[in-house]
């Protein structure tokens, strides 16, 4: 599917098939998703690394976002609001050389105290689950679903 030279504009009436694009989409964040949660029901979220780079991500992340406590629900309205987004990027860019697909988006639950479900999932940039998701599991926060898949 060609969509024209690079910095083109797009016209969504001579576009060929975003359906397809959309649903490859769908299944790649429904994939990621599905393994996380089975690599939780395995492995202890404590015990676990998502990147090579676990420990500097949640340094950075703690100084770019001191407020944020990862054992509360996400307020989705501040994270995608204008200044949101432009903390996120400012956040996100700095991986754009170290993490394969950093800006592609993925599910997180918006609590952690919860599994993934319509209700509990926001669609986010892979590099906000990297963050998010690391800084819940240095805290514990994930390692209820390994105990609940052992009892």
């Amino acid at each position: 599917m060609s969509l024209g030279p690079p910095g083109a504009s797009l016209n969504p009436e001579q576009a060929e098939n975003f359906e397809d694009m959309e649903k490859q989409f769908a299944v790649k964040a429904v994939q990621h998703m599905a393994t996380y949660w089975s690599i939780l029901e395995k492995m202890k979220g404590s015990q676990l690394r998502l990147t090579k780079i676990d420990d500097d991500i949640l340094e950075h992340f703690q100084k770019a976002f001191p407020e944020f406590d990862p054992s509360e629900t996400i307020d989705e309205d501040k994270m995608k609001s204008k200044e949101g987004k432009e903390r996120w990027r400012e956040f996100m860019m700095a991986y754009e050389k170290k993490i394969d697909d950093y800006n592609f988006g993925t599910m997180l639950r918006a609590n952690p105290r919860f599994e993934y479900g319509e209700k509990e999932t926001i669609f986010a940039m892979r590099m906000q689950f990297y963050a998010i998701e690391i800084a819940r599991n240095r805290q514990g926060l994930n390692d209820w679903v390994y105990e609940q898949a052992h009892t």
